[in-house]
Parts: structure tokens; sequence; C-alpha cells
């Protein structure tokens, strides 16, 4: 799929060139605001909220005419989620034995996801108005993601529950809670989530002359990956990535 896109890219971009149409070179960064998006009421991927991430790249936009054009992009996007509160612990606690696959223990911690992609979108780009003034677009199309690398940091002193009800682990001989331990700590987990990732974008901005062809760029933008990220779903769930993004950069005509 990732070959088949750069091959697109690459037809386009001389199609554009033979038909004698605009060709531009732009430059953008900007704000991300991420999410994973759990299945059902699996406690491993269950209430993950929204974190603020960044993201910035380049793209090339290839006139198909005055108002149409196929936009590729190389990015750079901060991916994830935060959550907050009772959770499973899906780490071996050190001192008590491992639980049956599926069985967790529970803490109250902070517990933050940080998924760093490359990704590669193909955009549709439709322009309204005309050239050196100020332009709305729209723009939606797929993209394909590849995992640079995966960590969970988590934050926080709890003690140990046998359920999200804070039900606290007794232990014998005396049948007392275990006293609070840390979960400070950062975990590669790239060996636990899918390298490859696919979805939909889309959204619109603001075109700003400036100069004769180059252009100041305001662009708005949803995501939504239709991959699970997780290799084993039966036991860690099944995640999608997904984010809001406001960028700001800057376009120059080439062509």
């Amino acid at each position: 799929m990732k070959n088949t896109i750069i091959l697109v890219a690459a037809v386009l971009t001389f199609v554009s060139i033979a038909a004698g149409q605009d060709v531009n070179v732009g430059i953008k960064g900007g704000v991300s605001i991420p999410n994973l998006s759990g299945s059902g009421d699996n406690v491993v991927t269950k209430n993950y909220k929204s974190r603020t991430a960044i993201t910035f790249g380049a793209f090339v936009e290839l006139g198909l005419s005055d108002k149409f054009s196929i936009q590729p992009e190389l990015n750079y996007s901060q991916q994830g989620g935060v959550r907050k509160g009772v959770q499973p612990i899906t780490r071996p606690i050190p001192g008590l034995p491992p639980l049956p696959p599926g069985q967790y223990l529970f803490g109250d911690f902070k517990n933050t996801a940080k998924l760093n992609y490359l990704e590669i979108p193909v955009l549709l780009k439709y322009k309204f108005g005309s050239k050196g003034k100020i332009r709305f677009f729209l723009n939606g199309g797929v993209y394909y993601g590849y995992l640079l690398n995966a960590t969970t940091v988590t934050k926080g002193t709890s003690t140990i529950y046998v359920d999200e009800n804070k039900t606290p682990l007794l232990v014998p001989p005396l049948g007392t809670p275990l006293p609070p331990m840390s979960f400070d700590a950062k975990t590669d987990v790239i060996n636990d989530v899918n390298r490859n990732n696919f979805g939909l974008t889309g959204g619109g901005g603001l075109l700003i002359p400036s100069g004769k062809k180059n252009n100041f760029i305001i662009d708005v933008r949803i995501s939504r990956g239709l991959t699970h990220i997780q290799k084993n779903t039966a036991l860690n769930g099944e995640s999608r990535t997904g984010n809001f993004v406001v960028s700001f950069g800057y376009v120059f005509g080439v062509k």
C-alpha cells in the first residue's frame, strides 16, 4: 500500500507538469489533539482521553486545474492518548505472581500512550475563489502511517486493587492491603503495536497571498485510523488512532 501511494504521487507529478498546471511546494507545522478510541468495555482500551501533541511536515500540490489539485504529503505525527484514574496494570508487578492472560490487577495512576508516526497522506483539494486573493479550500483523502516508536509513560502512586471498584488486594497472614507503590515508568511497547496504519483524513483552510506566487496557509484537519493498533486484539483490545490538527505553513509557487 505504501509503495502504491508513492507511485501514484509520482505519476500525478508528471501528469501535472505535462499539463502545464501549477506545482506548489509547502511546509507546515502545528498542534495535534490525538486520541485513542477503544472497543466496547474492554478494560485495557477504554477511557482514554485526548492529549496535546505536535505535527509537522512538507507537501507538494499538483494542479489539475485552477481549482482542483492533488496533494501528497510527508508528515511527522504524534498520536496516542491519556488515561487517568483506576485502570488495569498490564505489566508484571514485582513480588506478585503473574495472573492468567486476560486477568488484571488495578491501580490508580496516570497513563500516557505515545505513538509517533511517519505519515503519507494523499489528498484531493478544491479551492474556492480566484488566484491572488484569500481563498478557502476543502481537502480529503487517505493516508498511510508507519510507526516510528511507541511508549507508555505512567506516573503516580497507588495501592493495588483487585477490581475497578477499588477493592484492595489483601495479603496474608494479616489480610492487610499492600503499601502504596510507585507507577513512575517509561515502557517501550513497540513490539505490542502494529507498525502499519491506514486511515482517512480531511478538512479545510485558508490560502493567504504573499507575493505573486506564494501563500500562507492555515489547515484544519481531522484524521481517523482504520487499522487496530494492537497486534494481539484478543488480549489487548482494539484501539484506533485519531486526531484533530491545526497547522500553519507557507506555500511556494514553483511552476
